[in-house]
């Protein structure tokens, strides 16, 4: 077994957290910060480290604005974000073929 696409998966976007996060949004336009804390049952403050911690990869982009007199934060993927998680999926596919019986 080659052990290099193990070796070059994404470690920003393999934590399970960032994980559906960036699964999520990959299926959405955007969504808000509320419906991906109680899609992913996450707490605000876990699920706000780590929508930090895939916008300061450059993988997810922030807006903030107001919904009937309401502050709105939605969440997006950027382009790079929507290409590292392409590559990302790539890899994961590369190593489900190599652990295939033949």
């Amino acid at each position: 077994m080659n052990p290099t696409p193990f070796l070059n998966l994404d470690r920003v976007i393999h934590e399970k957290g960032r994980l559906g996060l960036m699964s999520l949004l990959a299926a959405s336009p955007e969504l808000s910060f509320t419906e991906l804390r109680d899609t992913l049952h996450m707490t605000d403050g876990n699920l706000t480290t780590h929508i930090r911690t895939l916008q300061e990869a450059g993988y997810v982009s922030i807006a903030k604005s107001f919904q009937n007199n309401r502050p709105l934060t939605t969440c997006a993927l950027t382009p790079s974000g929507r290409k590292a998680f392409t590559a990302y999926i790539n890899l994961l596919e590369e190593i489900i073929q190599q652990t295939k019986p033949r």
